[in-house]
């Protein structure tokens, strides 16, 4: 039997990180997945399917993706049902990723992260040479 997926597709939205009673951290995120024709109004169409981590890739995925960010994954697909509160079942079909990969560099939040370094920085400068008497050097 063989039980494996791989998609390549953007976030719809942050990924949503929680932790069960017992401490392990599992994230779930949307992937939309473009389809490879148009529908009758000539727009691309797309599956937004469900996603799963578990473990340190729960957490590293909740730390680094962003809405939007185009990523792949690697995983299986699951079925799982329960009864929901009217008494009715509800079943649910997810990927639980063992493998995600960053496809894009985040560079707006590295820009952002670097200014904000910079004004946080009194001795980042543009290149210029700084003024320090003698006095104020450690040597």
């Amino acid at each position: 039997m063989l039980n494996r997926i791989i998609l390549i597709g953007r976030l719809t939205r942050d990924p949503e990180l929680r932790y069960t009673p017992a401490g392990v951290a599992v994230t779930q995120f949307t992937l939309a997945v473009d389809r490879n024709f148009t529908g009758q109004s000539g727009e691309k169409e797309a599956d937004f399917i469900p996603v799963v981590t578990w473990r340190q890739l729960a957490e590293t995925c909740a730390n680094y993706l962003r809405k939007g960010r185009l990523t792949a994954v690697e995983g299986r697909i699951q079925v799982r049902n329960y009864e929901n509160n009217e008494g009715k079942r509800v079943y649910v079909t997810e990927v639980i990723a063992d493998n995600v990969r960053f496809l894009e560099s985040n560079t707006s939040a590295s820009s952002q992260q670097q200014q904000q370094s910079n004004q946080a920085d009194p001795y980042s400068g543009d290149g210029k040479a700084i003024d320090i008497s003698d006095d104020d050097l450690p040597f």
